[in-house]
């Protein structure tokens, strides 16, 4: 969690005179897949990383239910991911066949230039929705201790394989979770980090993660203020003690782990045991396991329910939202991503290491700072409510231009124009003589110096250097018209590229190069131009 906008702020505040969320966007900043695949796990309590179910599925009337009826069984387990991936691969799959083509250039690994080449690129990319950020780490420990587990395909099986599916399974859950940190990301999306982003509640950012309670600040009951509808969300419970609206995803209610588990687990434990006791056509005990399995079943299904119906619930809700301009850019950096670790499967590669070399680490770690520059740039350019933001923190300033004084440099061999806008705005921004700007909306970028600020008078002089064509005078229609509303930032609108990192042969083998060293990390996150 970032550091707390003073926007933000204010819209909790408002939410909690109102009783109901308020809107932090006036557009929707994330992709939303036609087809999403809602994914809604539950671990088991006491042990990290071991699943107890999960229910997926595209059609929000029809979920698949997958469980382990004993968690400690490491084979039942296994058969479980089995399971679970022979569900969830076909339609992570199902997006790699469909492709466009597109043109760009390739270094040159000896001479450095830069080639023409054309690549594939998949039409569209799969989407999971979690219902929160526990969700996407609990699949992130899935991912990290399966897909390295050896198959009867291996040429050294070992004396337990697992299902061909486990791996394969854990190889993609690793992509999409560490994608899932790219800031802007859509491959895997918690549903609470997306409708906090979009909406601000009464409560704390802690409180928000449970889906419950947040969706109660947007659909509380008649009579009900949201701060009423979450409580009650939280602590509601049925006639036999139970709370209405579980925690799943993937925590469990401890008195449900208590009175309704354990017991559950215990009775299909003990017919398990009688029919592995029993004569081999023992038809009783064979239906006694059966009925203990659905059972058990049966309560992890009614647990799962409610969670599953608020994600789809969730999705209603940023449905009704107008994407934002620039969420079809950032998801064809999802589809760059997917049909990256497409290729990589479908060549053989090794699974993702345990941990990244120094370069790999470095390369991450830089691609995710320029990304978060990028969303915090493009969600102003698409949103007035994210552009207030930057200027009420200064960074930027919006007015109505009333004078264009034109003006022009000769200090060259032929005059350039350098006219002067002057800007009446109510905002105060860090707009010291000399503080470039740029401002936002121009066909072309278009480049200013703060030339003076009269923070008195509300105006502030810029000189425009750029952005107005080649001639002695400018384009027409490139400088805006006295009386038009015009926005300036004091950012950059475009993110600049990192230092380019080091090649694996060039790296010291300090951090991980030659020589002696084992082989750089194939997982590059470098972007292809």
């Amino acid at each position: 969690m970032g550091p707390v906008s003073l926007l933000s702020t204010l819209a909790r505040l408002q939410a909690v005179r109102s009783g109901r969320a308020e809107p932090l966007a006036t557009v929707r900043h994330r992709h939303v897949s036609e087809r999403p695949m809602v994914v809604v796990p539950l671990a088991a309590a006491g042990e990290a990383g071991a699943p107890l179910a999960v229910m997926l599925g595209t059609d929000r009337a029809a979920p698949r239910l997958h469980i382990v009826p004993q968690p400690l069984n490491r084979d039942q387990r296994f058969d479980f991911l089995a399971r679970f991936g022979a569900d969830l691969l076909p339609y992570l799959e199902s997006f790699a066949d469909e492709v466009e083509h597109v043109e760009g250039t390739e270094r040159d690994a000896e001479t450095g230039e830069r080639n023409p080449v054309v690549r594939e690129l998949c039409a569209d990319a799969p989407q999971l929705i979690v219902p929160n950020t526990g969700s996407v780490r609990h699949l992130a420990l899935i991912g990290r201790s399966t897909r390295f587990r050896r198959t009867a395909e291996d040429v050294d099986p070992g004396p337990y394989p697992a299902p061909t599916q486990v791996p394969l399974l854990g190889r993609w859950l690793t992509h999409l979770t560490d994608r899932a940190q790219v800031p802007g990301s859509s491959l895997l999306l918690p549903m609470t980090a997306l409708l906090s982003r979009h909406w601000a509640t009464g409560q704390s950012h802690l409180e928000d993660q449970h889906l419950a309670a947040l969706l109660a600040w947007h659909l509380a009951p008649a009579g009900l203020t949201g701060a009423e509808a979450a409580e009650r969300a939280e602590s509601e419970r049925d006639v036999h003690g139970q709370l209405v609206h579980p925690p799943a995803g993937p925590a469990t209610d401890p008195k449900f782990d208590e009175l309704v588990l354990a017991p559950a687990i215990v009775r299909h434990d003990a017919a398990l045991a009688a029919a592995r006791a029993a004569a081999p056509a023992d038809a009783r005990a064979e239906l006694l396991v059966k009925r203990a399995a659905e059972q058990l079943h049966g309560v992890l299904e009614q647990v799962l329910l409610p969670t599953w119906a608020d994600v789809w619930q969730g999705l209603d809700l940023l449905r009704a939202l107008p994407e934002g301009g620039h969420v079809a850019e950032r998801w064809e950096g999802d589809r760059w991503s997917y049909t990256g670790h497409r290729d990589r499967l479908a060549a053989g590669e090794p699974p993702q290491p345990k941990q990244d070399d120094a370069v790999t680490a470095a390369r991450k770690l830089a691609q995710r700072e320029r990304e978060q520059v990028r969303l915090e740039v493009q969600e102003a350019l698409d949103d007035p409510l994210a552009m207030a933001e930057h200027r009420l923190t200064g960074e930027a300033f919006a007015g109505e231009v009333v004078a264009v004084v034109p003006e022009y440099d000769t200090s060259g061999r032929s005059a350039k124009p350098r006219p002067l806008l002057v800007v009446h705005t109510a905002d105060r921004p860090h707009a010291d003589a000399g503080r470039e700007v740029h401002r936002v909306g121009t066909a072309t970028p278009q480049r200013g110096v703060v030339a003076g600020f009269d923070p008195d008078g509300g105006t502030v002089t810029v000189r425009v250097v750029s952005g107005m064509g080649r001639r002695k005078e400018p384009e027409p229609g490139s400088l805006p018209e006295v009386g038009e509303r015009v926005v300036f930032t004091l950012f950059e609108l475009t993110p600049r590229q990192s230092a380019p990192l080091p090649d694996p042969e060039d790296t010291p083998w300090t951090h991980g190069g030659p020589p002696g060293a084992a082989p750089m990390s194939a997982n590059s996150t470098e972007e292809w131009e």
